[in-house]
C-alpha cells in the first residue's frame, strides 16, 4: 500500500506570521499534525453551508475567557449551529457578562490560605467568593421570573436565561462578553447533559425548595438533539460534531445516532464527520466508545466518516484559541442557522418518523423481562 508522504522542510520562523501560516508550516508532526489536520477538515469540509455543526464543551474553558475570545466569534461567525456543555461553563459565563472579575494565578499557593481570604481558585485562576454570591443571587432571580415556573429542555431554559442576561450586559455597556446572551441573539441551542450538576441547577433546586415549579425535561433534550441531527441529514445535509474534551457532553453529542438508530429504529449511519481535542486515552476507558473507530462500531459515525475523523491529544486551552484563529482567517462566514427556534418543527418530523419506523417493525417482546418479577412480596 502506497502511503502518502509530504516532504517535512520548514522555512525558517519569522515573526509576522499569521496563525493560519504557523499552522499549516510548523505544525509538522505528532500532535501538531494532528491539530493542523483538524483545521484543515474543518476550513475545506465541515464550515460548509450544507454541514450542522454540534460542539462539545467541557472542563473549565468560560473561567479562563474562552467565551468571549474564541467561542462567541465562532458563533457570530454561524461555525457553530447547537452546543452541549457542562452546566458549570454556562454558569461562569454569567461572570464576565456581570462584568466580575477573573484572574490569572499559579496553582503553587497555600490554598488554606484562600479559604481564609475567601479566594476561589480553579488551577490558576482565582476569584473573589463575592463572585459567585453575587452571581447566584442574580440567576436565582432570574429562575423566579413566571417565565420559568414549568417544565422545559435545558435548550429553552439557557435561551430564556440568555434573554436577561443580554439585557444586562447592554444595561452594563458591555458587548459579546456572555455565551448564553450570544446563543439567544443568533439562535442557537445551548443544551446540558446534566442539568442538576452545576450552580445552575443548585440554584434552580433551591428555588423548587421554596415554591418553584421549574423542572428540567431531559427526555426532550435526548429527542430534541437527535431530531438536529435527523434534520441536518435532509435534503442531502450532512453532520459534523465537534468534541472540546470529555464528560458527560462528549457522549450527549454523540448519543445522537444511537439514539436514532438502535432506540428509534431510524434508519442513519452515523456523522459524517468527527473531531476531538481531548488528554484523555482509550486504554483507561477515559474515551470509551469515543475514539472514532470505537464510535463506528456504535453507529456514531458513518463508516465513510471515518477517514474524515480526527483526534488530538493535546489540552484544549492549546487546541480552541489556534483552531478559532485558523478558521476564522481562513473561513467565510456561514448563514445562521437559528436552530432553537426550529426545534418543535424538528421533533414534529422525529416524532412522525419514529411512528413509521415502529410501524414498520414493530418492538418485540423481550424473552428477558417477566411481568412481576419485581414486585415487592408482602
Amino acid at each position: 500500500m502506497k502511503i502518502k508522504q509530504t516532504r517535512i522542510q520548514p522555512k525558517p520562523m519569522s515573526g509576522s506570521l499569521s496563525t493560519a501560516q504557523l499552522v499549516e508550516g510548523y505544525f509538522t508532526a505528532y500532535n501538531g499534525a494532528r491539530l493542523r489536520e483538524a483545521c484543515r477538515l474543518l476550513a475545506s469540509s465541515i464550515l460548509k453551508p450544507g454541514v450542522t455543526v454540534g460542539w462539545s464543551l467541557s472542563g473549565a474553558l468560560t473561567p479562563a475567557g474562552f467565551g468571549p475570545g474564541c467561542l462567541i466569534p465562532l458563533m457570530e461567525a454561524g461555525f457553530i449551529d447547537w452546543i452541549v456543555s457542562t452546566g458549570a461553563n454556562l454558569y461562569h459565563d454569567l461572570h464576565y457578562a456581570l462584568g466580575m472579575e477573573l484572574f490569572s494565578g499559579t496553582p503553587f499557593v497555600d490554598d488554606r490560605q484562600l479559604r481564609r481570604e475567601n479566594i476561589i481558585r480553579i488551577y490558576d485562576i482565582v476569584f473573589d467568593q463575592k463572585v459567585l454570591l453575587d452571581c447566584d443571587q442574580y440567576l436565582y432571580e432570574i429562575l423566579a421570573q413566571e417565565e420559568f415556573q414549568k417544565r422545559m429542555g435545558t435548550a429553552e431554559l439557557h435561551w430564556r436565561i440568555g434573554k436577561y442576561v443580554a439585557e444586562t450586559e447592554r444595561q452594563l455597556g458591555l458587548q459579546r462578553q456572555s455565551v448564553l446572551a450570544a446563543a439567544h441573539r443568533l439562535d442557537i441551542p445551548v443544551y446540558t447533559s446534566s442539568p442538576g450538576d452545576s450552580t445552575i441547577g443548585m440554584n434552580a433546586a433551591a428555588a423548587a425548595l421554596a415554591g418553584g415549579a421549574l423542572e428540567f425535561d431531559v427526555h426532550r433534550d435526548v429527542n430534541e438533539t437527535a431530531a438536529i441531527v435527523h434534520g441536518a441529514k435532509a435534503e442531502g445535509g450532512e453532520s459534523a460534531v465537534i468534541i472540546l474534551g470529555g464528560g458527560s457532553p462528549k457522549n450527549f453529542v454523540l448519543q445522537t445516532e444511537p439514539q436514532l438508530q438502535e432506540v428509534l429504529g431510524i434508519e442513519d449511519n452515523g456523522h459524517e464527520y468527527f473531531i476531538q481535542f481531548t488528554d484523555a486515552r482509550p486504554d483507561t476507558g477515559g474515551l470509551s466508545g469515543a475514539t472514532p473507530s470505537e464510535a463506528l462500531t456504535w453507529g456514531k459515525v458513518t463508516p465513510e466518516g471515518l477517514a474524515k475523523s480526527i483526534v488530538a491529544y493535546l489540552d484544549v486551552s492549546v487546541a480552541l484559541p489556534i483552531v478559532s484563529a485558523y478558521v476564522l482567517e481562513r473561513c467565510e462566514k456561514r448563514p445562521l442557522k437559528r436552530l432553537y427556534q426550529k426545534r418543535d418543527a424538528l421533533n414534529k418530523t422525529l416524532k412522525k418518523e419514529y411512528r413509521a419506523a415502529q410501524k414498520a417493525t414493530p418492538r418485540t417482546k423481550s424473552p428477558f423481562f417477566k411481568p412481576g418479577a419485581s414486585a415487592e412480596k408482602r
